[in-house]
C-alpha cells in the first residue's frame, strides 16, 4: 500500500532557504525563531517536571499528607500526560501552531500559579494536573514543527539541540530543587518557574508564526474516552506495581485490566477511523518499518532509563546516606555531558547515519548498567559518578538518532501522529520499566530482610537485583539497534505492502 505524499508544508515564501520550496539547507530567520521559542518553552516545562522529585518529602511534611497521598503529585502529572499526549496528533493537525502554543503555555502558566498559591494539597494537585495538560502538548508540538521546518540534511543537528533541552533540564532539576528548598521552601520552586513561563508565552505569541494550514477535522469523542481509559489505566496500573511487598492490590489489577481493554478498543477504533483520515491517533505510522523499529527501541531504552533513575536515588540516599542536594549535584555532571554531546551527536548523525551511532551507544549503555551491578554498601561516590557518566554518554548516542530516524521515515502529514506515538509509548514504557525494576527491588529487599540482612544491606541487595534485570534488558537494545537505519526519501513516501 502506498502512502500519499500530499503533505502539510510550512507556510513560507516560495524558494526561501530552509523551506521545501527552497534550494538551501539553511533555516530562514523566521523558522529559526519559531524553533528557539519552542525549545525555551520545552526547557521550562521539563525543568518543572523534574524539580518535583526532590521536593516530595518536604511537601508531605508541610502539607501533612502521607506518602500514599503525596505520590499523587507525581502520579497525577503522569496520568494527565498519558491521557493528553495521544490527542496531540489531532490537535496539531486541527489548530494553528500559534494558537496551540498559546493554549499549551497558558495552561502551564495557570497551573504553575495555582500550585504556587495552593492553600492545601487538593489545589496543589489540581495545579499539577493543569500544568501537565500544557506540558503534554509542548514536546509533540516541538518535534512536529522541527520535522516540518528543518531540511533532512540538518535534522540531526537540530535534534541534537533538542536533546540539550531533554537532558540538561532533568540534570539541573534536582540540584535547583535542593537549593531552592533549602533556602526558600517549596512554593519558591513554582514562583521561580512562573515568570520564565509567562515571558515565554508573551514572546511566543508575538514571534511564533503558523506552520502549515490546519485541517478541518472533527474530534471523535469515543476515541478520547477510550484513550483515557486505555493509556490512563495502563499507566496507573503499571505505576502502582511494586508499591507493596505483598504484591499488587486489587485496585492495581482492575486498573491494569481496564487499561488493556481500553487500549485494545482504542486501537480498533483508530484502524476504522483512519480509513477516512478521521483517526485521533493515526496508527499508519507503524506501516513504516524504520519508525516501528525506532519506537520499539525507544520504549526499551526509556523503560531501562526511567527504572534506573528511580533506583539510583534510593541507593544513594538510603544506602550511601547522601543528602538530596548532594544526590542532585552528583548526578548533575552526567546530565550536562549528555546535553553538551547533543549537537555533536546530531552532526555525526547527519554525516554517518543512525546505525553508526546506535550500535556503540547501546553497547556503552549496556556496559554502564552492568557496571551498576557492582555497586554495594561501601562503593565510593566516584564509582556512582563514573556509572552515571557512562550511562549519559551512551544515551546521548541513542536518543537523537532514534528521534531523527524514526520521524524522518514518515511522510510529513504523519509527523504530528508520529510525535504523539513517541510520547505516548514513552509514558507506557517508562511506567512499565519503573514497575518492573521497583518490583524486583522490593521483592529482593524483602527476601533479604527475611533472611536476616540489616536494612542497608537489604536495600543494596534489592538495588543490585534490579540493576541485573536492567542490564539484561539493555542487551536486547543492542540487538534492536541493528534494525534501525537512516531513512531515505523513498522511505517516507511508500509504506510496505501487505497492509
Amino acid at each position: 500500500m502506498t502512502e500519499r505524499s500530499d503533505v502539510r508544508s510550512p507556510v513560507s515564501p516560495a524558494g526561501e532557504p530552509g523551506t521545501p520550496g527552497g534550494t538551501s539547507d539553511r533555516l530562514d530567520p523566521r523558522s529559526r525563531t519559531v524553533i528557539v521559542v519552542l525549545l525555551v518553552s520545552a526547557f521550562v516545562v521539563i525543568l518543572n517536571e523534574t524539580i518535583m522529585s526532590v521536593a516530595l518529602p518536604v511537601l508531605m511534611t508541610d502539607l501533612q499528607v502521607s506518602a500514599a497521598v503525596g505520590q499523587w503529585l507525581t502520579a497525577g502529572f503522569l496520568l494527565t500526560m498519558s491521557v493528553v499526549i495521544p490527542i496531540t496528533g489531532f490537535l496539531i493537525r486541527r489548530f494553528r501552531t500559534r494558537s496551540l502554543y498559546g493554549a499549551a503555555m497558558s495552561l502551564f502558566s495557570t497551573g504553575t500559579l495555582l500550585a504556587a498559591l495552593a492553600p492545601g494539597f487538593p489545589v496543589l494537585l489540581a495545579g499539577r494536573v493543569v500544568q501537565a495538560s500544557g506540558t503534554a502538548i509542548m514536546m509533540p508540538l516541538l518535534m512536529t514543527t522541527v520535522m516540518t521546518l528543518v531540511p533532512p540534511a540538518r535534522r540531526g543537528v537540530m535534534m541534537g539541540n533538542i536533546s540539550i533541552v531533554i537532558a540538561v533540564a532533568p540534570a539541573i532539576g534536582p540540584a535547583v530543587s535542593g537549593l531552592v528548598l533549602s533556602l526558600f521552601g517549596w512554593r519558591a520552586m513554582f514562583w521561580l518557574v512562573l515568570p520564565i513561563a509567562l515571558v515565554s508565552l508573551v514572546v511566543g505569541l508575538r514571534r511564533i508564526t503558523d506552520v502549515g494550514e490546519p485541517t478541518a477535522m472533527r474530534i471523535d469523542v469515543l476515541s478520547v474516552v477510550l484513550s483515557a481509559f486505555g493509556f490512563g489505566g495502563l499507566v496507573y496500573g503499571l505505576s502502582s506495581f511494586g508499591e507493596s511487598t505483598a504484591g499488587p492490590s486489587t485496585t492495581t489489577w482492575v486498573a491494569f485490566v481496564v487499561g488493556v481493554v481500553g487500549l485494545v478498543a482504542f486501537v480498533g477504533r483508530q484502524i476504522v477511523l483512519q480509513r477516512d483520515d478521521r483517526a485521533l491517533l493515526d496508527l499508519r505510522t507503524f506501516r513504516f518499518r524504520i519508525f516501528t523499529a525506532a519506537s520499539v527501541l525507544m520504549m526499551l531504552m526509556m523503560a531501562v532509563l526511567l527504572g534506573a533513575i528511580v533506583l539510583l536515588p534510593i541507593y544513594m540516599q538510603t544506602v550511601q546516606q547522601l543528602a538530596p542536594l548532594t544526590t542532585g549535584l552528583l548526578l548533575l555532571p552526567g546530565g550536562l555531558v549528555m546535553g553538551l554531546l547533543g549537537p555533536v551527536v546530531g552532526r555525526l548523525y547527519d554525516r554517518f547515519g543512525a546505525r553508526a551511532l546506535l550500535i556503540p551507544g547501546t553497547i556503552l549503555t549496556s556496559m554502564s548498567l552492568w557496571s551498576a551491578t557492582l555497586l554495594g554498601v561501601h562503593s565510593p561516590a566516584a564509582q556512582i559518578l563514573v556509572f552515571h557518566l557512562l550511562l549519559s554518554v551512551g544515551l546521548a548516542f541513542v536518543f537523537t538518532p532514534l528521534f531523527t530516524a524514526g520521524l524522518g521515515a514518515l511522510p510529513a502529514r504523519l509527523y504530528s501522529y508520529g510525535s504523539a506515538v513517541f510520547g505516548a509509548t514513552q509514558q507506557l514504557a517508562g511506567a512499565a520499566g519503573v514497575a518492573l525494576l521497583v518490583s524486583v527491588y522490593s521483592v529482593r529487599s524483602a527476601a533479604m530482610a527475611d533472611s536476616g540482612a540489616v536494612g542497608v544491606e537489604a536495600v543494596a541487595g534489592g538495588v543490585h537485583a534490579a540493576f541485573v534485570v536492567a542490564a539484561c534488558l539493555s542487551v536486547a537494545a543492542i540487538v534492536g539497534a541493528l534494525f534501525v537505519r537512516t531513512p531515505q526519501h523513498e522511505d517516507a513516501v511508500a509504506a510496505p505492502s501487505g497492509h
